[in-house]
């Protein structure tokens, strides 16, 4: 019901293709609460937009309305395995570029629910943490839905058991394999078995830090216990590391990219043989969107010679350059920078791919006066523009339940010029006490879906 794709007056239409102007930007929301509300004001017409974070926040929403413990959950490199075979592959041609889109996909996150709950319909063992996926992706019997799945049996690999297990398991255990077409359609593969489900994370209860599940969902990452659950899911396919040639490829960044400014992605390769080895080295930025599609390049390394000495490391560096990227960033802020290793004795291919986020920057929110429950308080809030550009039809939107009366929007009448402070003053009066969380949005034509928050604890009235 929290998506619409069964004709049955759902919650929330999906969208991903970065043109969202006839609806809201699924990064725009920052609550529930809005969505519900503009659900039942137009007779249960399905909102536009929301991609993974928003069904899962609203379907977390309706749950806890319901009774139901819930919270969301974030998988880091999330596979989307169509053909059930564990194994998610990825074509790529001599520059990086995907040559070939296979149906299976590698999304950079990916976002479901978890509620707590009996599983009397199982044998013994299975309840508690239930695994619930709202975003739109494949039907299950016939609808649009994804679950429960007890998140135990994705853990031991019980793929038999209901709902939608084998589905979720490979969200969480799929092995990568980069396929690198070369120039006479000759392929090499390149293996990577620990890209997927890592850094399986919800909020902590009672504090804003991160807590990481991902023991809930999978043993250690090679550990005996894995291998066996992957052996009981009945593929005995997983292989090794290819990459334990003796040469090694990571990409590392420099400090924080911010939007705005040029940064610097580094190429390490190590060399851990007694002998020399030369190598063919290409390094590929483009533009790309949270679920795995990229847009255009904006910045290229195709190195011919380079000499890795025994035992030695190297680092190539590759500058990104704000002036090559601005045009294309999506609004999912993501740079994926892939680089090829070629050895030239061997013909062996290692890849090695890394997603960037762009920063964008701090909303400062200051809170005046005493906070206290009927009494009037000041939020001043503020942002500084950093790009070389003005930011024209600028609108700030506040929200905190308890402390405002719904969604507060604020427009700016004048553009912001670069390196300028965007800034207002809104006054609002909290309805309750206790520790209450004030949301901010900022949109404009050149930066979207900027995002801050404060925690004000709210004094009970006298």
């Amino acid at each position: 019901q929290v998506n619409c794709n069964d004709e049955d007056r759902g919650v929330l239409a999906g969208r991903w293709d970065n043109n969202y102007e006839d609806g809201t930007s699924p990064m725009a929301w920052i609550g529930s609460v809005d969505i519900l509300k503009r659900w039942k004001k137009f007779g249960c017409q399905p909102v536009k937009y929301g991609q993974c974070w928003v069904f899962a926040a609203v379907a977390c929403t309706v749950m806890r309305c319901l009774g139901i413990p819930s919270r969301v959950v974030t998988n880091y490199n999330s596979a989307h395995d169509t053909n059930g075979n564990l194994i998610i592959d990825r074509y790529l041609n001599e520059t990086g570029k995907e040559d070939r889109r296979s149906r299976d996909m590698i999304w950079n996150f990916h976002c479901w629910v978890e509620s707590w709950m009996a599983r009397p319909d199982l044998a013994p063992g299975y309840d508690g943490w239930q695994a619930l996926d709202p975003t739109p992706q494949e039907k299950s019997e016939g609808v649009f839905c994804c679950g429960p799945a007890p998140v135990r049996a994705v853990r031991e690999g019980d793929l038999q058991l209901k709902y939608d297990i084998p589905f979720i398991f490979a969200e969480v255990n799929a092995d990568v394999v980069y396929w690198v077409v070369q120039g006479d359609g000759t392929q090499k593969k390149s293996t990577h078995s620990s890209v997927v489900g890592k850094n399986i994370s919800t909020k902590s209860v009672g504090r804003d830090s991160r807590e990481d599940i991902t023991h809930t969902y999978k043993y250690p990452e090679g550990s005996e216990k894995e291998r066996e659950v992957f052996a009981k899911a009945e593929h005995e396919t997983r292989s090794l590391r290819e990459e334990d040639e003796g040469l090694h490829l990571k990409i590392k960044l420099s400090e924080g990219a911010n939007n705005g400014c040029d940064f610097d992605v580094f190429a390490v390769i190590n060399n851990s043989t007694d002998t020399e080895r030369v190598c063919r080295l290409m390094l590929c930025a483009r533009t790309a969107s949270y679920n795995g599609t990229v847009g255009p390049q904006c910045g290229m390394k195709d190195l011919l010679n380079v000499t890795l000495e025994p035992w030695a490391e190297k680092r190539v560096p590759l500058r990104i350059l704000y002036e090559n990227y601005k045009e294309n960033l999506t609004q999912d802020n993501l740079i994926k920078v892939v680089a090829l290793l070629t050895e030239y004795q061997t013909g062996d291919v290692i890849v090695a791919i890394r997603d960037v986020y762009i920063q964008n920057p701090e909303i400062k929110i200051r809170i005046l006066g005493e906070p206290m429950q009927k009494r009037k308080l000041v939020a001043e809030i503020s942002l500084v523009n950093p790009l070389a550009v003005p930011l024209n039809n600028c609108v700030f939107v506040v929200e905190g339940t308890g402390l405002t009366d719904g969604q507060q929007v604020k427009e700016l009448e004048e553009p912001v010029e670069p390196q300028a402070v965007a800034k207002f003053r809104l006054d609002f009066v909290p309805s309750q006490a206790g520790l209450r969380k004030l949301m901010v949005d900022f949109e404009s034509d050149k930066l979207t879906g900027v995002k801050g928050y404060r925690n004000v604890i709210i004094a009970p009235q006298p």
